[in-house]
C-alpha cells in the first residue's frame, strides 16, 4: 500500500458535556496538528498516490472551515461532544466527499482510504481511517 500524508493545524474552542472529562467539561482552546494520510494499492498514471499541492489546498479549506471557531456554538455540532476522535472523523469525512466530487483530480479517484490523525499534544493523539 503507498501513502501520501499531507498536514495543516487548527485552532478551535469547545467544551464537552460528561463527567468523565472533569474541567474540559468548561470552554477551553485546544490546538491540534492536522494530518491526512491517502492510501491507495496502485500509483495512478502519474505514478503518485495523490496530488500533493491539491491534496495540502483541500486539507486547508476543511481546515479553514473550523480554525478559531467556538464548536460549541456551530449549529453542525449541536449535542455533540467534539472530541479528538469525532473531529478526526469529520474532516477524513469531508475530504471523502472532496475527493469523490474530484477535488483533488482524477487521479485521486483511486484513492482506497484516507486516515485523519489529530495531535493534540506531543504525547496524545487519535486518529480515524474511512475507505473510498
Amino acid at each position: 500500500m503507498f501513502s501520501v500524508t499531507v498536514r495543516d493545524h487548527i485552532m478551535i474552542a469547545h467544551s464537552f458535556r460528561g463527567e468523565v472529562f472533569g474541567p474540559a467539561q468548561r470552554l477551553h482552546g485546544a490546538t491540534f496538528l492536522v494530518d491526512a494520510t491517502f492510501r491507495r494499492e496502485q500509483l495512478d498514471d502519474d505514478d503518485i498516490v495523490v496530488d500533493i499541492g491539491l491534496a495540502t489546498q483541500e486539507l486547508g479549506a476543511l481546515t479553514g472551515e473550523l480554525n478559531y471557531r467556538n464548536l460549541d456554538n456551530e449549529p453542525e455540532f449541536a449535542g455533540v461532544n467534539t472530541s479528538t476522535e469525532f473531529l478526526a472523523k469529520v474532516i477524513a469525512d469531508r475530504l471523502a466527499d472532496r475527493v469523490q466530487q474530484g477535488a483533488l483530480g482524477e487521479g485521486a479517484r483511486g484513492i482506497a482510504s484516507i486516515s485523519v490523525t489529530l495531535h493534540e499534544s506531543h504525547i496524545a493523539w487519535a486518529s480515524y481511517e474511512r475507505a473510498l
